[in-house]
């Protein structure tokens, strides 16, 4: 199903809006302070420039395979030459130059991976009729075709009260014998703004969350956003006048509200900030195309996020393509355990048993294959929790493990009986077992059920527990002294 909506995005027409800027990235060595400042000496080595804000949606929509029209604006000086060479070799034209506009400049100064310094060039002059007439033009030409128009404001200067009004007009009508209205999706720092639009879906991150609703919330861990924002998701829909609200969690993922269903989160890829920059360009881009492609919006977001996790993991101000998009989206089989949860509970919701067992797994042989095998076919979807590095040496001793953790699920993903794979780092997996509910909990050996530990609290969650087959003559430490021998 998700292939198929994938496959649509060639299909879609899509309109940017928005604050275009230039990021350039500037890179080289370190070797000494200054002189004059305490601040490092930067020699230069690669400058790359790259489009950037309302472009850089623009670009990740051409890089996933939508038509694209861009509506900004930029100055008639070098940075907008380049801004400009840069989207006409993706066939993206449509901005605006303005002789007395000066084209917005993020410089990033990084070395050895870190940025040292910023430096800024923007316009806050107003934009002049003229210009902003013939954005109007534009947009009402373009959108007669449009199926999404994503509005990226982020004060700029180009979401103009006018071009706003015209965009909210655009949304919510056309002319008769027409086909139906495209679909806005707002990415503004003030989304207030936007609320007599209507829109289909607004892009808050959590600050702009907080002062949307006037909350002083101090320093809260991931927990306490998602609670807070959880309990908060009909007052979201409220203030922004949307049908659906994306609050992102600062490198933590999403949190997509809709009136009268929880929230649907999603899970980002832990990236360092100097690799997160337009990530989120690159949501708003994957999101807006699936949900214009007919994806129920929880589909929408967890494709958002997977397009996200591709930049992450790239330096500069990346782009993800269909292709990249695909490979992302295959089914990962080692999950943290949030994840895990939340994948389990659509398999669960689709009707399928689950069967848990975990274990070291250290030097994987025949008895641990035969019981993981014997553990599928007790059920749908087979989990095993695999001890941490930590685990296993208070369990087997301080020699062991002899292979480090992302070594041994490495070699169970590659089976093809396992369709999900977890680390734990305590020493029981009880709450891993709170988490996971399994329908069949499987341990193999020569244990007796009612002597597990975990037993009585598996059935507790209404699981049952089984003990599979011993292979005989197998075993770890078997092989593990016999290698040393």
């Amino acid at each position: 199903m998700t292939e198929e909506t994938l496959n649509r995005f060639g299909e879609v027409t899509a309109v940017v809006v928005g604050d275009v800027m230039l990021d350039s990235w500037l890179r080289g060595r370190t070797k000494r302070m200054a002189q004059e400042a305490p601040v490092p000496v930067v020699t230069v080595e690669q400058i790359e420039d790259q489009p950037g804000g309302a472009a850089n949606t623009a670009v990740n929509l051409a890089a996933l395979g939508a038509r694209v029209h861009m509506v900004g604006v930029t100055g008639a000086d070098p940075a907008g030459a380049t801004l400009n060479a840069t989207l006409g070799r993706l066939d993206i034209e449509g901005l605006v130059i303005v002789r007395s506009w000066r084209t917005s400049v993020k410089r990033r100064v990084l070395t050895d991976g870190q940025i040292v310094a910023r430096y800024d060039e923007e316009d806050e002059a107003p934009l002049p009729e003229a210009a902003e007439r013939e954005l109007i033009e534009q947009i009402t030409r373009l959108a007669a075709d449009a199926d999404v128009i994503i509005a990226c404001d982020y004060g700029g200067g180009v979401c103009t009260p006018n071009v706003r009004r015209v965009l909210c007009d655009l949304s919510i009508d056309r002319s008769e014998g027409s086909r139906g209205a495209p679909i806005l999706v707002v990415d503004a720092h003030d989304v207030a703004a936007w609320r007599d639009c209507r829109p289909t879906a607004v892009l808050p991150n959590y600050a702009e969350v907080r002062r949307l609703l006037g909350e002083v919330l101090g320093d809260r861990d991931d927990h306490d956003r998602v609670a807070f924002l959880s309990a908060r998701s009909e007052d979201l829909i409220e203030a922004t006048g949307a049908g659906l609200v994306v609050t992102t969690l600062d490198g933590e993922g999403t949190l997509l509200h809709r009136r009268g269903k929880e929230p649907h989160r999603t899970y980002a890829t832990p990236a360092p900030d100097t690799m997160s920059i337009g990530a989120g360009d690159t949501f708003t881009a994957a999101f807006s195309l699936a949900l214009a492609a007919g994806a129920e919006p929880e589909r929408a977001a967890d494709i958002g996020q997977a397009a996200a996790s591709v930049v992450v993991r790239r330096q500069g101000t990346a782009a993800c393509s269909h292709e990249d998009l695909l490979q992302a989206l295959r089914p990962d089989t080692a999950l943290p355990p949030e994840r895990l949860a939340a994948c389990l509970e659509r398999d669960r919701a689709e009707g399928r048993r689950i069967v848990f067992t975990n274990g070291c797994f250290d030097v994987l042989h025949r008895g641990h294959v035969a019981c993981l095998e014997e553990a599928a076919r007790l059920g749908d979807v087979l989990v095993v929790a695999v001890n941490g590095d930590d685990g296993v040496a208070r369990l087997k001793g301080p020699e062991r493990p002899i292979n480090r953790c992302e070594d041994r699920v490495a070699v169970l993903a590659a089976l093809g009986c396992v369709d999900y794979i977890t680390v734990f780092d305590e020493d029981s997996p009880t709450e891993l077992l709170r988490l996971v509910r399994p329908d069949v909990y499987v341990k193999g050996g020569d244990y007796h059920p009612d002597l597990l530990p975990e037993a009585e609290l598996v059935r507790e969650l209404g699981g049952e527990v089984r003990i599979l087959g011993y292979v005989p003559d197998r075993s770890t430490t078997a092989i593990v002294n016999r290698i040393r021998g």
